[in-house]
């Protein structure tokens, strides 16, 4: 009996290519280095979703100086956000549903990641693409850590065996 060695190559990891990927990649790279550029704000997720809590809540974490003189445009990007996404549902996701995962799942799913966002002071995006662009230690931290529990997760998931 011979064992085959592990053969992983690009087209294994990435069997329709890189190019969307890498193109993806340097819109994003681009849009959080246009905002900075332009405003001298961090463009992660979760800070553009916590500074609209200012238009409805007294909570004085969400009304600071800073969300309330940038909140408008914040709105704009996080609509965008949104509309980004639903945009490619529904012309380029098979019409609009993309996804076997069951709803329960994802609202447990989302839940956990907001949780993870508060206790990690940031989300992927901030931590991953911002922070670590302008070479944070605390951004380091928080993708190796982020890094770790999916691949853990991950595991985990496939070993028992669990699908959507």
């Amino acid at each position: 009996m011979t064992i085959e060695p592990l053969q992983i190559t690009v087209e294994t990891l990435f069997p329709n290519g890189i190019a969307h990927y890498a193109a993806g990649g340097l819109l994003i790279g681009l849009g959080v280095t246009v905002i900075y550029a332009a405003t001298g704000i961090i463009a992660g997720a979760s800070t553009f979703l916590e500074s609209t809590w200012s238009y409805v809540s007294s909570v004085s974490r969400f009304n600071t100086p800073k969300y309330l003189t940038s909140r408008d445009w914040r709105v704009v990007f996080t609509v965008g956000i949104v509309a980004g996404a639903a945009a490619y549902a529904l012309t380029l996701g098979a019409g609009g549903w993309t996804t076997d995962v069951q709803l329960w799942r994802l609202f447990v799913g989302g839940v956990l990641v907001g949780v993870g966002t508060r206790v990690g002071k940031g989300c992927t995006s901030g931590h991953g693409v911002c922070g670590v662009g302008s070479g944070s230690n605390t951004s380091f931290v928080n993708v190796a850590t982020f890094l770790a529990f999916a691949i853990g997760t991950a595991q985990l998931v496939a070993a028992l065996g669990v699908s959507p």
